[in-house]
């Protein structure tokens, strides 16, 4: 990858300190807020998927609120509710945790499907409605949530139109043997995302993702967002292929990219550079309806010609 726009390298070097040897996981999850979508980070416990989302709130300078899901947490729990007032003789409204800038959902699959679906107006309309009453959330909102894999014990899968709201699901993995090293001779992470300061302003990010919404895409790289698109739909390695969601996403987040890379247009590159993290929890196999597997998404990337 080449090295980051001058306006973001305060950002990745602090991150990268943090978060050590997962460039391009950061660069996906900074790609994810720029376009402005939700995060799904999917791994096993204790690999620095909490301390991820400390660590992007503090930098960008943004409100932060974590929520522990688990199964007996509530929506009340994560929206808010409205309590009588005896001394006015109408009800209040308390605002949950929700109305945050940066959500951490912390394993949000260990929560009832009931509890899960509380997010969904919230990631896709920036608004929280009880009581036939709309209360909108702060801006920026971003949403960034943890799963722990479906194997383990306590768990309840996102339904389709869940994950849906993720712009993108990454997976942070083990890192490699000399960053392992530095974790382990150096201070504890969390305590270094603690006392973290803000490198960049909510007021200059948000300036950051109207210039990357603005990146050219030209002709033809729509025409290979649109062939990417149309071949999922008829490949025979899928269940059913992408939807036009998915796929103003996936140019969304491909601008973000090439704009993180101080580009002034779309490449393919940045196209397949995201691709996978915004199509793979999208995407079910044939055989057995399934997620489909990183490998199968770089081989069904690899059969489509670039125009």
């Amino acid at each position: 990858m080449s090295a980051p726009d001058p306006r973001f390298a305060p950002l990745f070097e602090q991150l990268n300190g943090i978060i050590l040897g997962k460039d391009r996981q950061l660069r996906l999850a900074v790609a994810c807020m720029l376009a402005r979508g939700h995060l799904l980070i999917e791994d096993m416990p204790g690999v620095g998927k909490t301390t991820l989302a400390h660590a992007l709130a503090r930098s960008l300078g943004l409100g932060f609120q974590r929520i522990q899901f688990t199964s007996d947490l509530l929506p009340a729990d994560v929206l808010g509710v409205s309590i009588y007032d005896r001394d006015t003789g109408a009800f209040k409204f308390h605002p949950g945790p929700i109305f945050a800038q940066f959500i951490l959902a912390d394993e949000v699959n260990r929560a009832t499907p009931k509890t899960q679906s509380a997010l969904l107006e919230a990631m896709e309309e920036e608004q929280v409605t009880l009581d036939a009453r709309s209360h909108p959330l702060p801006q920026p909102f971003f949403v960034i949530a943890t799963q722990n894999p479906s194997t383990q014990i306590g768990t309840f899968a996102l339904p389709e139109s869940q994950l849906d709201r993720f712009l993108m699901k990454i997976a942070i993995g083990f890192p490699d043997h000399d960053a392992e090293r530095a974790l382990l001779i150096g201070s504890d992470r969390r305590e270094i995302a603690a006392r973290a300061k803000p490198v960049m302003q909510a007021g200059e990010f948000s300036e950051l993702q109207g210039k990357a919404a603005a990146v050219h895409a030209a002709p033809a790289l729509i025409d290979y967002l649109q062939a990417l698109i149309e071949d999922s739909r008829r490949s025979p390695r899928f269940a059913a292929g992408l939807s036009p969601r998915a796929g103003l996403g996936l140019l969304a987040a491909a601008r973000a990219w090439a704009c993180i890379s101080g580009a002034d247009a779309v490449l393919p590159e940045d196209v397949q550079a995201v691709l996978p993290a915004v199509a793979g929890h999208r995407l079910k196999a044939a055989a057995g309806g399934r997620s489909v597997q990183p490998e199968l998404v770089a081989e069904w990337m690899a059969s489509v010609p670039v125009p």
